[in-house]
């Protein structure tokens, strides 16, 4: 991965979305004395079965927002779209680009947005496919001051999407000195974790594996996370 950056914006659609893979890379880089800030489209309100959306919402932001706190972020921001129902449109590309032109990033870390996850069979899911695609077509949005003028003056200055969790994984990072505080990341997310069940309720086994599998493709690493990079 490029390391010539001192910001990035990390732009995803739930709590847990980065927690799930990348938070061991944001710990590296704010080791490094980056700054990242964390943009989520929805407050996660729709996530948990047993608790309805009212009490589930500002719950999820609390634990998202101790998740952050977990690898050096502190400024965590919310856009409100309705969880499970994020609409890829000018709404989403206006809201991105207002946060791109806001906190100026360098890099912008974003979530999957293609059809299936790295294994080639288990299907993305579509609010995760809608926050991508609207990320990166934000980028651009932010950089030409004819659009969406009413919202900042434009930015051009992204050099470079990163997508998290892509079955096009093209870059790496090694994170062996920071992957514990990766998995305590993902650990805050306490009430999902316990409603979740399964492989994915197990933070540290989960994360380990994925961490291991992209560590065997980076040259002289043995735990890494992997993003498809995308040049601007």
């Amino acid at each position: 991965m490029p390391d010539d950056w001192q910001r990035a914006l990390v732009v995803v659609a739930h709590p847990d979305d980065l927690e799930y893979g990348g938070a061991a890379a944001v710990a590296r880089w704010t080791s490094e004395g980056r700054s990242v800030t964390y943009l989520l489209a929805t407050r996660g309100e729709a996530g948990i079965d047993t608790i309805p959306p009212a009490e589930c919402g500002p719950l999820r932001e609390a634990e998202q927002i101790a998740a952050a706190a977990e690898v050096g972020v502190d400024v965590v921001e919310f856009l409100d779209h309705p969880d499970g129902l994020i609409e890829y449109g000018v709404p989403l590309r206006r809201d991105i680009a207002t946060a791109i032109r806001r906190h100026r990033p360098e890099l912008v870390i974003t979530s999957n947005h293609r059809e299936t996850w790295p294994s080639g069979t288990a299907l993305n899911m579509a609010d995760h496919i809608a926050t991508g695609r609207a990320a990166i077509d934000a980028v651009r949005d932010a950089a030409n001051r004819w659009i969406f003028p009413e919202v900042g003056e434009p930015w051009s200055g992204v050099r470079w999407v990163a997508v998290a969790s892509s079955p096009r994984n093209s870059h790496a990072v090694d994170v062996e000195a920071v992957f514990d505080r990766g998995v305590a990341s993902l650990q805050a997310h306490r009430a999902y974790l316990a409603a979740l069940g399964g492989p994915m309720a197990d933070p540290a086994t989960f994360l380990r594996t994925m961490a291991e599998a992209n560590g065997a493709r980076l040259p002289g690493a043995t735990l890494a996370t992997a993003f498809e990079l995308i040049e601007v």
